[in-house]
């Protein structure tokens, strides 16, 4: 009988490289979608004719 090949002692490296790129692209997307409602928030309160939307942050 002949013994299979072994593929399970390769370099991890293409691996880390696209699990680093997966976090990269999901950051990266979260960060837009924020970007993307906060501009939307701004648009909808210019829209409705109001004349101060300027986001207040709390006091810390």
């Amino acid at each position: 009988m002949e013994e299979p090949e072994d593929d399970g002692g390769g370099s991890r490296t293409p691996a880390i490289a696209g699990l680093a790129i997966a976090v990269v692209l999901l950051v990266a997307g979260l960060w837009l979608a924020h970007e993307l409602t906060a501009a939307s928030k701004m648009q909808d309160c210019v829209m409705s004719g109001r004349t101060n939307c300027n986001v207040i942050e709390p006091a810390r």
